[in-house]
C-alpha cells in the first residue's frame, strides 16, 4: 500500500504528471529531453525527477554523461490505465506529444548545446 500511495503523491504536481504521461508513450527519456519538454531549468527538472525516483515511480540509468528515466515496474498497471484514459483528452498532453516528436529528432548532445545557448542568452537580457 505504501508504494502506490507514494507514486500517487508524486504525481500530484502537473509537471510530474506530464513526465509520467510522456514516459508512458516513450520507453525512456533523457533529462535534457524532459527539460526541453517542460521548459524549466535543469535544476527544477532534476528536483521533479528526484521526487518521482524517491516514490519509485521512475528509475534512472546513466549512459556516459546522460541520465535516462523510465517508469518502474512498480508503477501500478491500474494507475497507468487510469492515466491513459484521463490524459487522452488533455490539450497539454496533446501539445507535449507534438513537442516530443520534435525534441526526439535531436541528438541529446545537440539538444543540451541548444539549451546551454538559450540559457546564456537569458542571462544577458
Amino acid at each position: 500500500m505504501h508504494e502506490p500511495l507514494s507514486i500517487l503523491k508524486s504525481l500530484a504536481d502537473g509537471n510530474r504528471l506530464r513526465v509520467a504521461a510522456a514516459l508512458m508513450d516513450h520507453e525512456e527519456l533523457c533529462v535534457c529531453q524532459i527539460t526541453e519538454l517542460l521548459q524549466l531549468a535543469t535544476a527544477t527538472v532534476s528536483r521533479h525527477m528526484s521526487i518521482l525516483h524517491n516514490a519509485h515511480a521512475v528509475q534512472s540509468r546513466k549512459r556516459g554523461r546522460w541520465v535516462y528515466y523510465r517508469l518502474t515496474a512498480a508503477f501500478p498497471d491500474l494507475l497507468r490505465q487510469w492515466l491513459t484514459l484521463e490524459v487522452t483528452g488533455s490539450a497539454q498532453i496533446a501539445e507535449d506529444r507534438k513537442s516530443l516528436d520534435t525534441i526526439l529528432s535531436y541528438d541529446p548532445e545537440e539538444l543540451c548545446r541548444l539549451q546551454k545557448q538559450r540559457s546564456q542568452c537569458d542571462t544577458r537580457e
